[in-house]
């Protein structure tokens, strides 16, 4: 059950951006968010979560909307962490 949610955490972002990117609206936000493909790109690979939020709140206009972009930085940041926390404890708990 652990692996099903590690999984999914790691692709559920990557999942909904393309399923938002096959709808046509979703297409035509993306192109209008990013200019060229390189950077949707490395989003896609290393920043998931907050490219996904960015592309659903691209006209960021209002307080509200930086909050939720914030909250989606710390998402990846906290998916980071706890992958480099695992390795730790897995090292620790291994021996010498």
């Amino acid at each position: 059950m652990c692996c099903f949610f590690s999984s999914l955490w790691l692709l559920g972002p990557r999942f909904a951006f393309l399923i938002y990117w096959l709808i046509p609206y979703g297409r035509l936000k993306v192109a209008a968010a990013f200019d060229g493909w390189i950077l949707p790109l490395l989003g896609l690979i290393f920043l998931p979560w907050t490219m996904l939020m960015y592309v659903l709140i691209f006209p960021v206009y209002g307080v509200f909307d930086w909050l939720f972009l914030a909250f989606a930085v710390l998402a990846d940041i906290s998916a980071y962490a706890a992958g480099a926390a695992r390795r730790r404890d897995a090292a620790f708990y291994r021996g010498p």
